[in-house]
């Protein structure tokens, strides 16, 4: 079975739990989901996957090659300590992909997809880039030198995605003891906060301590509320702009650097980073008054994008499910028609002249 399988077989259980938090969030008087929103980041989710089927040659093939042809040793797959040493050691490799994906532009541009959302709740688990495969491969082919098998990669890297799913909602509190040792709730809350105390804190996948070894954990404080999104606001559904934002921003950056050094450096700087300034935040920032983007559109709309949402993801996981049986043209296709599809409704989303649709 494929890893797009096993998404395709999960899907309804991602949808009954975010039904389920919906349910609790309403009963509660405290909801975290818009139509909006939630639509916006589950499409970037569908377009990832589609982007993934296309991509898994090239990641898996140079890991594949790499273990083939530069491993010390060859693990055995069939010793049980071989998982959990992997799954350790591939948690260990995704906390500095994904504390450089924080802090270094080249991978923020990719990232911030993943926080654009200013909502925070279990359907901005699913709300994913469609361009981290360029970089993100890098960092763990010392899996695959120190031996473990391409079978153990693939599947210790879809357990610490998959773990991920549950931290993202608002309507757990703090659990104790296991937000020491774990990303919980709690925990990933703080990681998705532009709030000066939170900001760029807490990148475990499956385990904070490596958080706390290196100095990147952050509680989450009784007295500061979080707030959701990224400082450089996304204002916009369009699942192209939100794949290219930081790419674009970074390539005008760029022209207009007169030096090579410099030009070179925006890409491995933070995003913010600025020659002659460095990476110096603008003081005052104040995320309690910045504006939601929440532009209001006619019921008739609403319902339209909401069909053709539902449409596209029935036919994201037919394509998921038969994607090996399918060429490479079919595949691509396949991606064009879902993007332009997602950008439809998009527009549908957004009134003439709101945001950047």
């Amino acid at each position: 079975m494929t890893d797009a399988q096993i998404i395709v077989l999960a899907t309804p259980m991602f949808f009954a739990l975010i039904g389920l938090e919906y349910w609790i969030g309403v009963r509660r008087g405290r909801n975290t989901y818009r139509l909006n929103d939630a639509i916006s980041s589950i499409a970037l989710g569908m377009l990832s996957q589609v982007v993934g089927v296309l991509t898994k040659l090239f990641t898996l093939g140079i890991y594949t090659w790499v273990f083939e042809h530069a491993a010390l040793t060859r693990l055995d797959a069939g010793a049980w300590w071989v998982w959990l040493l992997g799954l350790l050691f591939y948690d260990f490799l995704y906390y500095w992909h994904h504390r450089l994906g924080h802090t270094t532009a080249l991978l923020w541009a990719a990232h911030a997809v993943h926080h654009q959302s200013e909502d925070y709740n279990l359907s901005t688990a699913l709300r994913q880039p469609g361009s981290g495969w360029l970089v993100g491969w890098i960092f763990y082919m010392p899996m695959a030198i120190l031996g473990f098998p391409p079978l153990v990669y693939a599947v210790v890297a879809l357990v610490d995605l998959l773990y991920q799913f549950w931290v993202h909602t608002q309507q757990i509190g703090k659990l104790g003891w296991f937000d020491r040792w774990f990303c919980s709730p709690s925990n990933h809350r703080v990681h998705h906060a532009v709030n000066d105390p939170y900001l760029d804190r807490n990148y475990g996948g499956i385990l904070v301590i490596w958080d706390r070894m290196f100095g990147s954990f952050q509680e989450e404080l009784d007295h500061e509320r979080c707030v959701y999104g990224t400082r450089d606001a996304l204002a916009s559904w369009n699942p192209w702009h939100a794949n290219v934002q930081v790419y674009a921003k970074l390539l005008r950056k760029t022209r207009s650097t007169p030096r090579w050094r410099d030009k070179l450096r925006l890409w491995w700087e933070p995003a913010h980073w600025e020659p002659g300034v460095g990476a110096r935040i603008a003081p005052g920032y104040d995320p309690h008054a910045r504006p939601l983007f929440d532009p209001v559109v006619d019921s008739s709309h609403a319902l339209g994008a909401a069909v053709l949402f539902v449409l596209l993801l029935g036919g994201v996981a037919l394509f998921l499910w038969n994607a090996h049986r399918l060429g490479s043209g079919e595949q691509i296709a396949v991606l064009i028609g879902l993007l332009a599809g997602q950008v439809l409704t998009a527009r549908l989303l957004t009134p003439s002249g709101a945001g950047h649709p």
